[in-house]
């Protein structure tokens, strides 16, 4: 890896691990493109490796705000839709996949922005989880859902929450990806040499999540959802 993609990547990593840690989401659409542009053979895996130590630490930073019964339905289903990431990605082109995810992004972000303040039950949790471990799976990117359910409810509830079924979920991914033969050592290097970067990036957060209140929150939470189903959808053409 050369000194200017090593800066380069790293710098992506730093402002989205500050992004994650302040407002519970965006590391994988920030990083995840750049690291894509600059050494593509280094992902899903290097980006979910990453995410484990931040999404650790946000969880415990805000554990205490933790929704655990939501926590626990979007659990189940990430572990469903897991299955369904890896149909999917056989069944679809790499095009075909990004209009599917892209649009479906935009469109559920676009609804929740006439919806009024709701409070997510059991199958607006399972559901959730269900649609990210498809997306995360098969495309790297599953933020929107979790944040969508979350969006009416208190910022450190939704930064821990996501955090922690980010945890969970990644772990599921990783074995799958260990399983299938998709893990090298190459990526795991590449994100070892991230890691200074991602420490960085979380350790500002903390200076300025108590300051996100919940309509900045639910704001950027939609722009997010938006701006993701985007990418894939420029991506895909």
């Amino acid at each position: 890896m050369s000194a200017q993609h090593l800066v380069l990547m790293s710098l992506a990593v730093l402002v989205a691990a500050f992004v994650q840690g302040a407002t519970g989401v965006g590391f994988a659409l920030i990083a995840a493109p750049v690291i894509g542009l600059v050494r593509p053979e280094l992902l899903p895996v290097c980006v979910l490796v990453l995410m484990l130590p931040l999404n650790l630490y946000v969880a415990w930073r805000e554990r205490g705000a933790i929704d655990g019964t939501g926590a626990r339905w979007i659990t189940g289903g990430r572990v469903a839709g897991t299955a369904g990431g890896l149909w999917v990605l056989a069944a679809l082109s790499a095009g075909q996949l990004s209009l599917f995810v892209g649009a479906s992004t935009v469109a559920a972000a676009l609804v929740t922005l006439l919806m009024p303040a709701f409070s997510p039950g059991r199958g607006a949790f399972v559901g959730a989880g269900l649609v990210t471990g498809i997306t995360e799976t098969a495309t790297g990117i599953g933020g929107p859902p979790l944040a969508l359910v979350y969006q009416h409810q208190p910022a450190p509830t939704m930064r821990s929450t996501i955090a922690l079924c980010f945890l969970l979920g990644e772990l599921v991914s990783l074995a799958v990806l260990l399983v299938t033969g998709r893990v090298g050592l190459p990526q795991l290097q590449a994100a070892a040499l991230l890691l200074p970067a991602l420490v960085v990036g979380a350790v500002l957060s903390r200076l300025v999540h108590r300051r996100v209140n919940g309509r900045l929150l639910r704001i950027f939470v939609q722009v997010f959802a938006i701006v993701s189903g985007l990418v894939l959808l420029v991506k895909a053409f």
